[in-house]
Parts: C-alpha cells; sequence; structure tokens
C-alpha cells in the first residue's frame, strides 16, 4: 500500500515538473521595431525607445532612427502631417510641401498628377536634397560641428533649411553668422529647421547638381 503512495505521489510530481516545462513564460511584449511606409515600401526601424529593447547591448543592435528614413519622416510631418494630398494656403504642395518652381527643377511638369504620386513624391525630396547638397557642399565642409547663433551645425540641419527657405537663404545664413533671421511666410525660422533637424545622417545622399526624378 504504501509503495502504491509513493509510486503515485511520484507520477504526479513528475506529470506537474513536465506541465510546467511547456508552459508559456508570461513576459510582457513590446514592439522592438515600428513599422514605417514610404515609397510604396515599408521600413523596420528600431523602436524609438531604447527601453523597448533591453538586449541591443548584447546583441550590439544599431538604432537607425536617425538614418534617412527618420529625416524624411520627420521633414514630412513638420511640413504637411505626412499627407501626400496637401496644399496650403500658398501653393506648396504634397507630403514635402514643394512649390511650382522647385518641381520644375527637378523634372515635374504636371503639378496635379505630382500630388496624386507618392513614389514620385518621394524620388522629388532625394532629387531636391542632392541638388542643395551640392550647392551647399562647401558650406556643411566648412561649418559642420560648429556651434553658429547657439546652433550646432549639421549636415542634415542645413539640407532642412535648404528645405525651407532655399540653399541661397541657408548661404546668406553663414555669410552673417547666424544673425540674418529667415522665416518663411508662416513664420517658421531657418534656424529652428537647422536644430530641429541636426544629426541625421545623410550620408546616403551624393552631392549632385543635375539631380532629377529620373535619375
Amino acid at each position: 500500500m504504501i509503495k502504491k503512495w509513493y509510486y503515485y505521489t511520484s507520477l504526479i510530481v513528475i506529470i506537474t515538473f513536465l506541465s510546467l516545462g511547456f508552459k508559456p513564460f508570461n513576459l510582457e511584449t513590446k514592439p522592438w521595431f515600428l513599422v514605417e511606409k514610404a515609397d510604396g515600401a515599408e521600413y523596420s526601424l528600431p523602436s524609438p525607445d531604447k527601453d523597448d529593447y533591453p538586449v541591443e547591448k548584447k546583441l550590439n543592435i544599431p538604432y537607425t532612427g536617425n538614418h534617412l528614413i527618420g529625416f524624411k519622416e520627420a521633414v514630412a510631418f513638420k511640413e504637411s502631417q505626412g499627407k501626400y494630398r496637401k496644399v496650403n494656403s500658398l501653393g506648396y504642395m504634397g507630403k514635402y510641401q514643394f512649390g511650382s518652381k522647385a518641381l520644375k527643377a527637378i523634372g515635374v511638369k504636371d503639378d496635379k498628377e505630382f500630388l496624386k504620386d507618392p513614389a514620385l513624391q518621394e524620388k522629388a525630396f532625394i532629387a531636391l536634397l542632392s541638388i542643395n547638397k551640392w550647392i551647399l557642399r562647401h558650406e556643411i565642409k566648412r561649418y559642420e560641428g560648429k556651434i553658429i547663433n547657439g546652433v550646432e551645425v549639421t549636415e542634415s540641419g542645413i539640407l532642412a533649411a535648404a528645405h525651407l527657405g532655399g540653399a541661397g537663404s541657408v548661404k546668406n545664413f553663414f555669410r552673417n553668422k547666424g544673425n540674418r533671421h529667415f522665416r518663411d511666410a508662416y513664420g517658421t525660422s531657418l534656424r529652428s529647421y537647422m536644430k530641429a533637424f541636426g544629426g541625421y545622417d545623410l550620408s546616403y545622399i551624393e552631392a549632385d547638381s543635375n539631380a532629377t526624378i529620373h535619375d
């Protein structure tokens, strides 16, 4: 009788142990990666909250939020809240708020078709970045890393400012040591763009004076 009791008791312990071994851990899951859409494609980016992936040091996961896709989406949100078909009161259009003159310079002939084509708008933004990077190549080389009027100058900050006010306004900013305060029609300053969009890695963008949407 005692042997049977030991037998059944041992059997219960073994079954309990095995069942616990196959029970899933109740761990809180967090989104290590965000999915952003652009160019008609999806980009998986590490979450901006580094606490969401605490093993990053062990796995040496690079944080890519400050690369080109991050820069594009940040500028787009500031310009239009990321809306491809938005046209503001001054006639600037699309996700990145292009003027007709800038569009013609990079090979866009039909404004209406431009508004309907997200992929074309993404190409246009890259083309304009390439042109501005070439026009401002000397300023980038000379001033990057320096503090001008309280703002640390970076390549991405310079190119964002050029998107707001044009490359010529950026050149004037540096000629006047940051003391000439350009503002657009809505009161947004070139200096604020240079500060807000600084620190992105835009090494992917090649300086090209002849860049167009057809490249």
